[in-house]
């Protein structure tokens, strides 16, 4: 597709879900549409038993009923397949880091499970707001735009496949934006701005002390910040204001395997939570 991409395993992400809550909604479909490192195509289409009723109002969006999901297999079944799938790759999505990501890995919680780590989020609502396309940024606008067939909208599939399309046209047409590393686009993607060097930022998280064995928490003059994850890089207080429901996950034995170590996280916790 394009240079920078050869060589990685490329998948475009998509669900549909019971729901817009994060936090809260359910899967029923999940698509990763894209290529292997060595070229071979990924195909992956699965309808998911939510374990509640789909609301008639996201049924009329996606067109995915009670009766499509009644048989077909919970999260859980396909959890592993998932995580190796996506672990490590690049992933595009149109608003998947705030939505499809985050709702993916919530599932992922509720199983007991460490989520995937995709190696980038490469997403094309930021890349169309980032270079100022005109609006409307949703992705059906966006594909009309770019001249792409989207007449299967709101199945997980076919948003999949469209997104990837979209990135291959933004990227077409704006060369010089994407003349970077993968990782930097990312960060360009969420800030809009050049990486700055480690140096110029200060100490990087590798030289910091680590908490536990697996250095998943790092020590900062006596804060305590995440080195993994979607929320890699930021200290458990702020975590604890904005996902609590993630600092549960990490104070069990699936986030932070080191008892020692999830001890004293969790007493730090407690004496936030009692202020």
């Amino acid at each position: 597709m394009v240079d920078v991409l050869e060589g990685h395993q490329v998948l475009a992400f998509d669900l549909e879900t019971t729901g817009i809550s994060t936090n809260n909604d359910r899967i029923v479909q999940v698509a990763l549409v894209g290529a292997k490192p060595d070229g071979s195509a990924v195909n992956y289409d699965v309808l998911v038993n939510p374990q509640r009723p789909i609301p008639m109002g996201a049924s009329g969006v996606h067109g995915i009923y009670d009766s499509d999901v009644r048989g077909e297999p919970v999260f859980k079944h396909y959890a592993e397949e998932l995580f190796s799938l996506i672990d490590g790759s690049v992933i595009v999505g149109h608003n998947a880091r705030r939505f499809d990501m985050p709702l993916l890995e919530n599932e992922f919680f509720r199983c007991g499970m460490v989520p995937p780590k995709p190696m980038v989020v490469l997403d094309t609502l930021e890349a169309v707001r980032r270079l100022k396309i005109p609006r409307p940024h949703n992705l059906g606008a966006q594909c009309a735009r770019h001249g792409i067939d989207l007449s299967n909208a709101h199945d997980a599939a076919a948003d999949a496949a469209a997104s990837l399309l979209l990135l291959w046209k933004v990227m077409r047409d704006h060369p010089s934006n994407f003349r970077r590393s993968l990782e930097d686009i990312e960060y360009w993607l969420i800030n809009g701005e050049a990486r700055k060097d480690e140096s110029e930022l200060g100490r990087s998280l590798s030289d910091l002390d680590s908490l536990d064995e697996k250095g998943r928490i790092k020590i900062d003059e006596g804060v305590y910040i995440v080195a993994f994850g979607r929320h890699r890089g930021k200290d458990v207080k702020t975590i604890e204001q904005e996902d609590p429901r993630y600092i549960d996950w990490l104070l069990s034995p699936n986030g932070i395997e080191d008892d020692v170590a999830r001890e004293t996280l969790r007493e730090f916790i407690s004496s936030v939570r009692d202020r």
